[in-house]
């Protein structure tokens, strides 16, 4: 039975993170980090790339494999693997699936939605292309921490969002998938939806209060609506 998401203040505003929610992105991409981590002569497989370097930013991912190679990389690395993701997602990009019709019911809702990720703005312009979902993002309404030097967990991207739509951040609920942006949406004060599978580990600060997880997007809309019904009963 779907409840409503117990929110601090009422909705007005919904945040979608990107790779993972929005775009079937993250294991292609983690898949080319980590052959560029072989290049460097590190031992990572596309599996264990694809835990460590999911939902983070390319500057923090060139910062770990300069922990890891203990040397610094040049200067232009981020921007060579933002170059190489951005021709990648342009052929291989996909929507997760059922976020298509997810975004057509939130749009019946009257619902404002935005997104905030830690992907430039240049690859999530790739990605929403290849996908055909730029009619539901224009450019003002897609934010990048990546771009604004403040990838998640950060709220910063969120807060900014917020500030951009002219709501407080207790009137947002988030919807990501990755631990990382999770916690992003905790430091922002606002509510979150985690997109996970049934099973898998939760991040370590669940339970939260206005935080739930679903398994897939289709019960969104439906989480979204109840909510919204039960904040205008109350």
């Amino acid at each position: 039975m779907t409840t409503a998401l117990d929110a601090a203040g009422q909705l007005k505003l919904v945040i979608f993170d990107c790779d993972g929610v929005l775009v079937d992105s993250e294991r292609a991409s983690c898949r080319a980090t980590a052959e560029f981590a072989r290049s460097l002569g590190l031992k990572i497989s596309d599996d264990e790339a694809h835990d460590r370097f999911s939902g983070k930013a390319l500057s923090q991912v060139v910062k770990e494999l300069e922990h890891e190679t203990g040397r610094a990389l040049p200067e232009n690395t981020a921007l060579k693997m933002r170059e190489n993701l951005v021709r990648l997602m342009q052929k291989m990009a996909e929507p997760v699936e059922g976020a298509p019709e997810m975004l057509h019911g939130i749009r019946g809702l009257q619902l404002p939605f935005r997104v905030g990720s830690n992907s430039s703005v240049v690859e999530m312009d790739a990605k929403f292309e290849r996908t055909q979902m730029t009619m539901f993002f224009p450019e003002n309404r897609v934010h990048s921490a990546n771009d604004m030097d403040e990838p998640k967990p950060s709220p910063e991207v969120y807060l900014y969002a917020a500030k951009a739509e002219g709501v407080l951040p207790e009137n947002c609920v988030v919807i990501e998938d990755s631990d990382t942006g999770a916690e992003a949406a905790r430091r922002a004060g606002m509510s979150c939806v985690l997109l996970r599978s049934e099973g898998l580990p939760l991040p370590t600060f669940w339970p939260t209060p206005g935080f739930v997880r679903i398994g897939h997007l289709s019960e969104l809309v439906p989480l979204l609506r109840k909510t919204l019904q039960s904040q205008k009963e109350n």
